[in-house]
């Protein structure tokens, strides 16, 4: 325990002041190849659920503490206590136990006594603490303030379930390859496995209890791929005809590549401008017995890589701030600055000005981000059509929502991730 505590904070340590979760804790799990696979799940638990709760652990830790705490390690050991402590079946007693005898792993021993009285502390007044916390914005919904106060404007009626869906723990969604086996006969082996799950959308399987893919029936041998429901929408969408050459842009790690060419036989050219991401892509297609056209390339330089012939379809699955799926990524929040989504709006528009060049008069272009801020799709759709009076953008059958949301915007809940379509045509 005092070994998953101390990685734990480490990780957290290297997050905050920059870095990727997944990378870390893999990074992690390289430096400490005798840690057990319960060991790593606690850890990467401890990790998660800390920085997906920051914004309350950290007002709570306000509420108990007379000053800042000058040593960011030491932060950092007190953050994944609390959330222990708050979210946690854990035994309290242990905790404490583990975080006081941790300083001296950590080579700050003198704290001890310190850690123990927070934490002590913090369980006799634990109701004044969330009660305290409760107060300020990124205390109630542990999210940085400019986060809120984006998503209020802009979805005054829906923001708070918005918040809410990002801190929940995300659905393992699987789609199943129809070129395979039919969904009917997927879910038959699931139930045969004793496995528990629910459909969703045209291809989906959404699975009541997650576990790792080693475990999932068929994964190994094609019968599906994990891949949450939202993002399943983008080959139907598309709705590639086969035959047709396409264009998937920005496509690693190629879950939506592969399932366009699940649904149809199509002349796919999947261009990305990470060489290591785009061997995923690579790895993606060899396990579903699929081929594609894989390019290095940057999508908006085509000059540097395409070979003049225009494309009859074009997803253009764009990088965004990934605000829609935080609830995977909860470091993003954290990472994130309120100036980024502005830098990532410049990028989407020359991506999609570059794009629309390599598209055939009649041929369709889909955008996708997996973003809920308007800045990056709403607004970003509305200010290309101003510009290109040869595009009409229609709302994607299935994504039509109320007047309280813009159309083809896909809000995160249960079953769904955020995301954001818009299909534009070329007249």
């Amino acid at each position: 325990m005092i070994e998953i505590l101390r990685l734990a904070s480490a990780v957290i340590s290297r997050v905050l002041s920059g870095r990727n979760l997944d990378t870390e804790l893999q990074a992690a799990w390289l430096r400490h190849p005798a840690l057990s696979g319960h060991q790593r799940a606690m850890i990467q638990d401890a990790c998660y659920g800390t920085l997906r709760h920051l914004g309350r652990i950290d007002a709570m830790l306000d509420a108990l503490l007379d000053k800042p705490l000058s040593d960011p390690r030491l932060h950092q050991l007190l953050r994944v206590a609390v959330f222990q402590l708050e979210y946690t079946r854990l035994a309290p007693h242990a905790i404490v136990d583990h975080a006081v005898r941790c300083c001296e792993a950590l080579g700050f021993a003198s704290a001890k006594g310190l850690v123990n009285a927070v934490l002590r502390n913090f369980q006799r007044r634990r109701a004044a603490a969330e009660a305290a916390a409760s107060r300020s914005d990124p205390g109630r919904y542990s999210y940085p303030q400019w986060w809120v106060d984006k998503l209020r404007a802009q979805y005054p009626a829906q923001y708070v379930s918005i918040l809410e869906a990002g801190n929940c723990h995300p659905p393992l969604a699987l789609r199943v390859n129809a070129r395979r086996i039919t969904r009917a006969a997927y879910v038959l082996r699931l139930t045969q496995a004793g496995i528990s799950a629910r459909t969703v959308g045209e291809y989906g399987v959404v699975l009541d209890a997650p576990r790792p893919v080693e475990q999932i029936p068929g994964f190994e041998t094609g019968w599906v791929s994990v891949q949450d429901a939202a993002a399943q929408k983008a080959a139907v969408l598309l709705d590639a005809a086969p035959g047709t050459r396409v264009l998937d842009a920005c496509a690693a790690p190629g879950g939506k590549a592969a399932h366009i060419l699940e649904r149809a036989d199509v002349n796919l050219f999947a261009v990305d401008c990470d060489a290591a991401r785009l061997e995923r892509v690579g790895a993606t297609l060899s396990r579903l017995g699929l081929a594609a056209h894989l390019i290095h390339g940057d999508a908006s330089r085509p000059e540097e890589w395409w070979d003049g012939t225009t494309f009859d379809c074009i997803l253009a699955d764009v990088p965004c701030s990934a605000s829609g799926v935080v609830r995977r990524h909860p470091d993003i929040k954290w990472l994130r600055r309120a100036d980024d989504i502005a830098r990532f709006a410049q990028q989407q528009a020359l991506l999609l000005e570059a794009l629309w060049r390599l598209l055939r008069k009649d041929g369709k272009l889909l955008y996708a981000t997996c973003s809920v801020f308007q800045e990056e799709n709403s607004f970003q759709i509305a200010h290309f059509l101003e510009r290109h009076p040869d595009a009409r953008c229609s709302t994607p059958p299935g994504t039509e929502n109320s007047t309280q949301q813009p159309a083809g915007q896909i809000l995160p809940d249960e079953d769904h991730d955020g995301f954001f379509y818009a299909l534009l045509r070329k007249h």
